[in-house]
């Protein structure tokens, strides 16, 4: 009888060690890594693929289903990303209509949704202009990758939500959750929709991955901030600058302005016809 009690302890003693050693663990940086985050992830019209974190996408479910297929950025680099994950990029799926791909979830928490894109066809703005929706909210509204970053440039949307109590939140709305969370790419005016790759993982902004710098976008957003010191110091403010602008990046010299140009030309002919006039009028008074 004293053994088994003996051995009660030692396990319970044991298993106090072993959940205290965990959240030490935990506390020191030693979490669930960020593949392990990762519950679902898909390389949209490509094959599986393991990136430089570990996240393991999967193939593509809606080939043969819904939408095409395309590969036609693998023939480009892919900016801001790296050499080993750029079929991530170039890789994509697109449709003539409205599509997405539902996602089962079934523990409560906070998540994020990450959404890769890279223009690899158009060479300007306007030309694909498309929302993403997340069950039913619209999360990323007229998304015009090229504006945003140019051609050939990995670019990432990032959207943080919860779930909790059978209720699904994003974005300071909220609506009932069933267990599953579906992404749909919205149909617009312009072109067709698309995802070149996307994945779901458990935790907060903060633990998202970032692409690498992007020169042109890093000098676009400190020319902005120059201006907005300027005005700052002349108007005792800095001028407001709306969302989303200066994800932006301006290629190309500036238009000049038509209506700046110099106008004295335009008055010669008025002031001569002016002076012929006057003498004119003068000798027929006379008369």
């Amino acid at each position: 009888m004293q053994r088994v009690t003996a051995q009660l302890v030692a396990g319970l003693v044991a298993a106090v060690l072993l959940l205290l050693l965990s959240r030490q663990c935990w506390a020191d940086g030693g979490g669930p890594s960020l593949s392990e985050r990762v519950i679902w992830a898909v390389n949209s019209g490509g094959e599986t693929h393991v990136d430089v974190h570990g996240i393991h996408f999967k193939k593509d479910p809606l080939e043969g289903k819904v939408g095409k297929a395309s590969d036609y950025g693998v023939r480009l680099p892919i900016l801001r990303s790296s050499p080993e994950d750029q079929i991530l990029y170039q890789t994509e799926r697109y449709n003539e209509d409205t599509f997405g791909y539902d996602v089962p979830i079934r523990e409560e928490g906070d998540y994020i949704l990450v959404l890769k894109f890279a223009e690899v066809y158009f060479a300007q703005s306007q030309q694909k202009v498309f929302d993403v929706r997340l069950n039913g909210h619209v999360v990323v509204k007229d998304l015009d990758i090229f504006d945003r970053v140019g051609h050939s440039t990995a670019h990432d949307e990032i959207v943080a939500f919860s779930i909790r109590r059978g209720k699904l939140s994003v974005q300071g709305e909220v609506s009932t959750f069933n267990g599953k969370l579906t992404v749909e790419f919205v149909k617009g005016y312009y072109d067709n929709p698309k995802i070149c790759a996307l994945y779901v993982m458990k935790g907060t902004l903060e633990d998202v991955p970032k692409l690498q710098p992007h020169p042109g976008l890093e000098k676009h957003e400190e020319e902005e901030e120059e201006e907005e010191e300027s005005e700052g110091g002349e108007e005792g403010g800095k001028k407001k600058i709306s969302p989303g602008s200066k994800y932006r990046v301006q290629s190309g010299p500036r238009t000049p302005n038509p209506y700046a140009a110099d106008n004295s030309s335009l008055m010669f002919p008025i002031l001569v016809a002016f002076g012929v006039f006057i003498p004119t009028l003068f000798c027929l008074c006379r008369l």
